[in-house]
């Protein structure tokens, strides 16, 4: 995570297996993950001006996974993050199915999740990761 630009840290223990839980605690979504879009799938229904690359595929190519909605809204409960970017998070496969994904971020002291195109990607928006050990 640290290569990518993240600052990981341990933010909790998983109740059921013990496991210890690292994420990215960057103030904004890591630089070197940013200007994604959201997997393989968006990737290569682009016809041009592709990303270099999309978050699901990054990582699992870092042996992390993108944040749920619910492990976002907890990373926000330890501090204020994103107030200027927006991270990719899970999502529920039927709108992915239908071409969307979903990103969050925080703003006006609020945490929000918004959808948009899958392919769809921009320099301020990339992901956070989650590690278990």
């Amino acid at each position: 995570m640290e290569r990518t630009g993240g600052e990981p840290d341990v933010i909790g223990q998983d109740k059921k297996s013990g496991e210890f839980l690292f994420a990215d605690c960057s103030a904004e979504t890591p630089k070197d993950r940013r200007s994604l879009c959201f997997d393989k799938e968006a990737l290569d229904a682009r016809k041009e001006h592709k990303p270099d690359g999309s978050a699901v595929e990054m990582a699992e190519a870092m042996g992390v996974e993108i944040l749920s909605e619910d492990q976002y809204r907890d990373l926000q409960k330890l501090g204020k993050f994103d107030l200027k970017t927006s991270s990719w998070v899970q999502t529920p496969e039927a709108i992915r199915k239908l071409g969307g994904a979903l990103f969050c971020d925080r703003r006006y002291d609020n945490v929000f999740v918004y959808h948009n195109g899958a392919s769809s990607y921009y320099a301020v928006r990339g992901f956070r990761g989650i590690l278990k050990v």
